[in-house]
């Protein structure tokens, strides 16, 4: 893997080792020679992973949308800006720039992001593992969820084992190094439901 994009808030929230993790994520890809997309912004967790990673001499690629500069405001540091017209041209244009997908915690946006990155390997349109940071058990409601929703039978279980979970960093970045996409597609037969 050469690139990891990361999804995540452009705030902190309300604990600090999101941050921590955030940052010392950023660092460990650089020190694994790994660069950073990420959408841009120098706020939040998304400031503190491109910090971490400038911090150690590692590249940082944003994507950020030409009406969001204002708000999300430009990391002034970056290896590259790339200004794009849209939301959906940031996500494509991500997607287009990384060999996997991390998600830190976040609010809509982030989660929007990830599960389009998952709808899209559901459908066949990548391969690339799509992974959770699950920092101090942020996600678990998340992951509790897509259990409900595979026992129900709504989610195949070889597309719900797509999504790579871990609370440590280098622990979730061997997962996704080893990542084998299924080999069946998305349909479920309602005859095996």
């Amino acid at each position: 893997m050469k690139r990891i994009t990361v999804f995540c808030g452009s705030s902190f929230g309300t604990e600090a080792i999101y941050q921590s993790q955030a940052i010392a994520l950023g660092k460990t890809l650089a020190q694994q020679n790994i660069e950073l997309v990420y959408g841009g912004a120098n706020v939040g967790l998304m400031g503190a992973v491109a910090d971490g990673i400038l911090s150690e001499g590692g590249k940082a690629i944003g994507v950020l949308p030409d009406f969001l500069r204002s708000k999300e405001i430009a990391h002034q540091g970056l290896t590259e800006l790339i200004l794009v017209e849209s939301m959906h041209e940031r996500k494509t244009k991500m997607n287009e720039l990384c060999d996997g997908v991390i998600a830190l915690p976040g609010g809509f946006g982030t989660f929007e992001e990830l599960f389009e990155m998952l709808t899209w390997a559901q459908l066949g349109l990548h391969k690339k593992p799509i992974a959770i940071l699950n920092i101090n058990g942020f996600y678990d409601p998340l992951i509790e969820m897509i259990q409900t929703m595979t026992d129900k039978g709504l989610l195949k279980e070889a597309n719900q084992k797509m999504l790579l979970v871990s609370d440590d960093i280098e622990d979730l970045l061997d997962k996704m190094k080893n990542y084998v996409p299924p080999s069946v597609g998305k349909w479920i037969d309602k005859d095996k439901v």
